[in-house]
């Protein structure tokens, strides 16, 4: 366990940035007036990810491997923390949709289907929390590539 404490620690930053994130989305109305801009400003997100995962790795370079590290023992950081998040990330998606903003989905659903981008059923299927637990990974919060399928 000691081992990876700093992935730990990273991982849990990383949640709580994502949670800050989705607080700032809804904060600017892309959870609800302004959905339709949802799934172009959300990957944005990649920048405070991106940083978070740059500064892991330097932390554990500088206080488990003494300031060398491999491009393999920062590619095994890198793999233990998304493995942490990946577990983690259902939690989050829970935390969001009951708390940050529980009227996203119906939000999202209405602007699919008035948009034309999806039927009734087809939007009700995805945009629902199980499915979102269910395809809550990091790419999800990394540019929400699967928004409209």
């Amino acid at each position: 366990m000691k081992n990876i404490k700093i992935e730990l620690k990273w991982a849990f930053i990383f949640i709580l940035t994502m949670l800050l994130w989705m607080l700032f989305e809804k904060s600017m109305g892309w959870h609800d007036e302004k959905i339709a801009d949802h799934a172009t400003y959300t990957n944005f997100f990649a920048i405070p990810a991106i940083l978070v995962y740059v500064f892991a790795l330097l932390d554990k370079k500088r206080n488990t491997y003494f300031g060398r590290m491999s491009y393999k023992q920062g590619v095994v950081t890198g793999l233990i923390m998304t493995l942490i998040i990946a577990l983690l990330s259902p939690l989050a998606q829970y935390v969001i949709s009951t708390y940050i903003t529980p009227e996203y989905f119906t939000n999202v659903i209405e602007h699919a289907v008035t948009s034309g981008k999806m039927t009734l059923a087809d939007a009700e299927a995805y945009f629902n929390l199980k499915s979102y637990m269910v395809q809550s990974d990091q790419s999800e919060y990394l540019g929400r590539l699967k928004f409209y399928p």
